[in-house]
């Protein structure tokens, strides 16, 4: 049994019919069971079955609490690490992921059909139940979010585009949430306007590396004790849809592409950035070329998951998992993610797992998935 359910995780990886099976799987967990009765979950009494209409210009979408709960973390069954979360209520891709105070947050993106959203999706891993946070004051997606000093900022991303029918604009805006205050408040804007690239915190600062074109080369830190950004020395290889994180005080920029598109150049390019010496230097290359990536930072070491644009597979994306130590500038083959993805801005590490929630599952961003694929890494460089 084992056996098969294994083959079954890796085939999934390689159709997209079976890859929304495995959403469907997910969200089919949330759901009451048959006899009508509503399961009762870990953090107390099960959601009201309630649905409740949320719009963003011309996007309109159903919030459904009843399948806003799901099986505790850990629940699901594991092979090579890799398992299945709580899928998200509604489907997305292109939008930003970030971990705030123990919980995940989903921000922006769209869902199939490419019109952006406003929408902030919350998922509690105390309680396995996503809800809905508060409203972003513009439907965005491919924007930069990271938390800082128990706030939540907000940076940069695309405006209008995807299948809006409009040209896409590319913003500078900052803007920042603080939970004791609510809402969103905007702070000093970006140099640089831009969308895609990657971001990342050391000592109480936000760096922003790379975007879409003309951006692709643009790398500025923000400070938000004084409101000030502050332009440094240019991401030697401009690039988009990048992998990018922060180990020990230095910043890590991983892969990405060099062009607009799903199928433009991608690269192997690994440049980390020492923030003290105010140079960048050169890291080990990705074992293989690799765009539209998703990065995260654990145990001293950084992981790059999924990407889109190779042209060996059937829908154009790739599996695979990437693990780097610093310390040996060194990169290791992880098992394969269950589904292949990409169009993550981010992921949230809590708890020794590594959370990917949505991400397109064909190439393009007309395939965001509901599914939330959950990696417990072993490997550490610490």
């Amino acid at each position: 049994m084992a056996r098969i359910a294994k083959a079954g995780l890796v085939a999934f990886a390689g159709a997209s019919a079976l890859g929304l099976t495995v959403a469907a799987v997910a969200q089919a967990q949330q759901a009451q069971p048959a006899s009508g009765q509503a399961q009762q979950g870990p953090g107390g009494p099960p959601p009201p079955n309630r649905s409740t209409p949320v719009e963003a210009n011309e996007l309109r979408e159903t919030w459904n609490d009843r399948v806003s709960q799901g099986p505790p973390v850990g629940a699901m069954p594991e092979f090579d690490g890799w398992s299945m979360g709580a899928a998200m209520p509604l489907p997305r891709s292109e939008h930003a992921v970030a971990e705030f105070d123990g919980k995940i947050w989903v921000l922006g993106g769209y869902p199939p059909g490419r019109l952006p959203s406003n929408l902030v999706q919350i998922y509690d891993p105390a309680t396995s139940r996503w809800s809905l946070g508060p409203t972003l004051p513009q439907a965005i997606h491919h924007t930069h979010v990271v938390a800082v000093g128990g706030k939540l900022y907000m940076i940069g991303g695309e405006l209008e585009g995807a299948s809006t029918g409009k040209p896409e604009i590319f913003v500078a805006d900052t803007w920042v949430h603080d939970p004791r205050v609510g809402g969103w408040v905007k702070r000093a804007p970006m140099p640089t306007a831009r969308s895609g690239g990657g971001k990342a915190v050391v000592d109480g600062k936000i760096y922003v590396a790379g975007g879409r074109p003309p951006g692709g080369s643009a790398f500025e830190a923000y400070d938000p004790a004084t409101d000030r950004w502050e332009k440094l020395p240019d991401l030697p290889t401009q690039r988009n849809h990048l992998a990018m994180v922060a180990l020990k005080g230095k910043i890590i920029v991983a892969g990405g592409r060099t062009g607009p598109g799903a199928m433009a150049e991608r690269v192997d390019a690994v440049e980390i950035y020492d923030p003290k010496a105010r140079r960048w230097t050169r890291g080990a290359p990705l074992p293989a070329p690799r765009g539209g990536v998703t990065g995260a930072a654990h145990a001293g070491c950084m992981f790059v998951f999924g990407g889109e644009g190779e042209r060996t597979h059937v829908l154009g994306l790739t599996p695979t998992a990437y693990g780097y130590d610093p310390r040996a500038d060194k990169w290791t083959r992880l098992p394969d993610l269950p589904i292949a993805v990409h169009g993550l801005k981010g992921s949230a590490v809590i708890g020794g797992r590594i959370f990917l929630p949505g991400g397109g599952i064909t190439l393009g961003g007309n395939s965001g998935t509901n599914a939330m694929q959950v990696y417990r890494p072993t490997i550490r460089c610490e």
